[in-house]
């Protein structure tokens, strides 16, 4: 829980973060308030609270334009993004965990994946809500499938370049143990500022005029491309000024945008428009979800896939500017995945 000051502060309501959230995706604080399951009177007054007591807006409200965050709010929601982050690996330390030998087929599922915000609001939502998961948690994508393979987890989620072969932690998939589930096809590119004041396109773009970049972390999938796309430019890491600056999430990545912290960094099209920023698009992705052929028979597993074909997964999928969700749930070898 998010407090004022020091240890002890005045607590903020624990329906703000959600609420701020959903403002992120949406044009009016009446979706957002619909979404997050809080009446409008009641949102307004979150909002009015929380300005009180933090003595500045979190969200910008105007007659006939909808609404905003401001810097401040995003700033919050991108902290609070990376607490998550960085808290996940803690819980999994201290947790206490059960045999799953025994009744495998009704123990929910463990999910560590790299992070898309459309799985996040799945597995918030939708998932964790109908039991279906014990746990999610949102690593890089080399981190995630090497904990899968360990047996760390039951599900991984990782994305690679459409038409691209296997790379990085993609390679630990194993023929005859794993079975692919589709997720979502994705746009990434280069999250901007409204408009494209620099005009960039490409990060050699970035480099020549010397913008300000903000990185994802070590290890996942989209500090790969990062660096998959200066090499192929002839780029050195050092020629991007920021470079080293990283973040765990994409949103988190469009919040640094947003407050003017940064000129670009690399991320999905879905959050750039939630924060009503620029965005370049440089390549489509595919998220896939990894599961051992074992694990499929488990009524958890079977609930699990059927999910993402079902209406609430949909409805929330429409909500995410350049997905494109037609293949979720559909189960193929790693072979029919790849030809």
């Amino acid at each position: 829980m998010w407090r004022i000051g020091e240890a002890g502060g005045m607590p903020l309501d624990a329906r703000l973060l959600a609420l701020l959230r959903a403002l992120g995706r949406h044009a009016t604080l009446r979706a957002a308030a619909a979404e997050t399951g809080v009446s409008y009177r009641a949102a307004w007054g979150l909002l009015l609270d929380a300005k009180g007591l933090l003595g500045a807006p979190l969200a910008e409200l105007q007659r006939g334009r909808g609404a905003r965050l401001t810097g401040l709010g995003a700033n919050l929601v991108q902290a609070d993004e990376r607490l998550r982050s960085e808290m996940a690996p803690l819980r999994a330390r201290f947790e206490v965990q059960a045999d799953r030998s025994e009744h495998s087929s009704t123990v929910p599922l463990r999910l560590v994946a790299s992070h898309d915000p459309l799985l996040a609001e799945f597995c918030e939502r939708v998932a964790i809500p109908s039991g279906l998961l014990a746990e999610v948690s949102f690593r890089g994508s080399a981190e995630s499938l090497a904990m899968y393979a360990r047996g760390a987890a039951d599900i991984a989620g990782f994305h690679v370049t459409i038409g691209s072969k296997p790379e990085g932690g993609a390679r630990m998939l194993r023929a005859a143990r794993d079975r692919l589930v589709g997720f979502a096809d994705r746009e990434q590119g280069l999250i901007v500022a409204h408009s494209n004041p620099l005009k960039l396109q490409t990060l050699a773009d970035v480099a020549h005029k010397r913008a300000r970049f903000v990185n994802r972390q070590r290890g996942s999938g989209t500090r790969l491309i990062v660096d998959r796309l200066l090499e192929e430019a002839g780029l050195a890491p050092g020629r991007i000024r920021g470079y080293g600056t990283e973040e765990y999430t994409h949103l988190a990545v469009a919040a640094t945008v947003a407050a003017g912290q940064a000129d670009a960094g690399m991320g999905v099209r879905a959050v750039a428009a939630q924060l009503d920023l620029g965005f370049v698009p440089v390549l489509r992705e595919r998220y896939w979800l990894v599961i051992r052929e074992r694990t499929l028979a488990t009524a958890a597993a079977q609930s699990f896939i059927a999910a993402l074909t079902q209406k609430p997964f949909t409805r929330l999928a429409r909500k995410f500017v350049g997905y494109d969700f037609e293949h979720a749930g559909a189960v193929l070898t790693v072979g029919d995945a790849y030809a």
